[in-house]
């Protein structure tokens, strides 16, 4: 049987129609993926930079939490030269009994106001270490994530290269 130039032309004409459509075909569908890994990197990045804006409050509660710490400190170490000077004064004192038991309950008092600020102050702080720690946490898990579609787009381009 012979085939004739029409039917070789229409022949490949049809073939060439079926490979334009598989081509058009195929690039959709990697457009649909590629949207959507953008969408989901784009999710991430905004998970990512939200993390990082909590944890820029986080450090400034830190900093504030430290400066008020520092400040507790500085009012012990000044209770604690009160508490000398008035024990001094005490030995000098020639007053009442009276006068001696209210001075030393009123020390004792400070004491332990000053006591129960600090440890006030050391529960914040380890809750808010610890609510760090678990921003960081969650912040990392994201990271990973996040490298993990990268290196999956990355690699989905390189074998789109080959």
């Amino acid at each position: 049987m012979k085939i004739t130039p029409q039917y070789l032309l229409i022949f490949l004409a049809l073939g060439l129609c079926g490979l334009c459509t598989r081509q058009w075909y195929s690039q959709a569908h990697q457009h649909t993926m590629l949207t959507t890994l953008s969408q989901t990197i784009a999710d991430q990045s905004a998970a990512v930079q939200q993390q990082k804006n909590s944890i820029a409050v986080m450090d400034r509660q830190v900093a504030a939490m430290d400066s008020h710490l520092t400040e507790f400190k500085s009012t012990i170490k000044s209770n604690a030269a009160e508490i000398l000077i008035l024990r001094g004064e005490n030995d000098r004192m020639t007053g009442t009994l009276a006068q001696y038991k209210q001075l030393t309950e009123t020390l004792e008092s400070r004491v332990k106001q000053a006591n129960a600020v600090i440890k006030d102050i050391a529960e914040q702080r380890d809750d808010f270490l610890k609510r760090l720690n678990e921003t960081i946490q969650d912040r990392n898990e994201v990271v990973a994530k996040y490298n993990a579609l990268v290196k999956q787009l990355e690699d989905r381009q390189t074998a789109q290269k080959k």
